[in-house]
């Protein structure tokens, strides 16, 4: 049986991680986009040379690992700084996970499910992917649970939703939507277990 690739995406504090693990739970591979990319730009990781030579040592921390927060900032200043940075990171993060989906298939599981918060974003991801799933919750409950997570402001925050894409653009985007809004965390695996079951576990 051919294994069904499910973009799995949605804004911070969603639950979109939650949901990806659910669905592990119930037998998919998981291959997480984010996690990826904190690898290659990690000390010694498969970015950090062209990083080095795009950016200079500036962005380069004494751990030799990428300055997150440094970095940031300055993509949030100056827009031509992250399309340099993607075009670093994404293709390397491509091969990964087209690495890791193989062994997957080849392991014989039915369901990947490629965790992509910036799946919509980056216009890349879709012609890879059979169909996209969103987990969906309103603007108020992302800013409410990422500042009980994490301890960053409203502001801060609300930076963060601005960056990403907009809700409707990620709702327009999918195949399925599972909407994390005022349920209990059985009700969300009830959910999470639904849609598994329609891609075959």
């Amino acid at each position: 049986m051919v294994a069904v690739r499910l973009g799995l995406t949605g804004g911070i504090g969603s639950g979109k991680s939650t949901v990806a693990q659910l669905l592990v739970q119930a037998g998919a591979a998981h291959v997480d986009a984010d996690a990826i990319a904190r690898n290659v730009t990690a000390a010694g990781g498969s970015a950090i040379a062209a990083i080095r030579a795009t950016f200079g040592d500036s962005l380069i921390g004494p751990d030799g690992a990428l300055e997150r927060n440094r970095m940031r900032a300055l993509a949030f200043a100056d827009s031509t700084a992250k399309k340099k940075l993607e075009a670093i990171v994404h293709p390397l993060v491509g091969l990964e996970a087209a690495r890791q989906a193989q062994q997957a298939v080849d392991a014989g599981h039915r369901l990947l499910v490629f965790d992509i918060p910036l799946l919509v974003e980056s216009g890349r991801w879709r012609q890879q992917l059979d169909r996209i799933a969103v987990v969906d919750c309103e603007p108020s409950t992302q800013v409410a649970r990422v500042a009980a997570r994490n301890g960053l402001t409203q502001q801060a925050i609300e930076a963060i939703i601005a960056a990403q894409a907009p809700r409707l653009h990620r709702l327009a985007a999918a195949d399925c939507v599972i909407y994390n809004e005022a349920i209990t965390l059985d009700e969300l695996g009830r959910k999470t277990r639904q849609l598994a079951q329609r891609f075959g576990l």
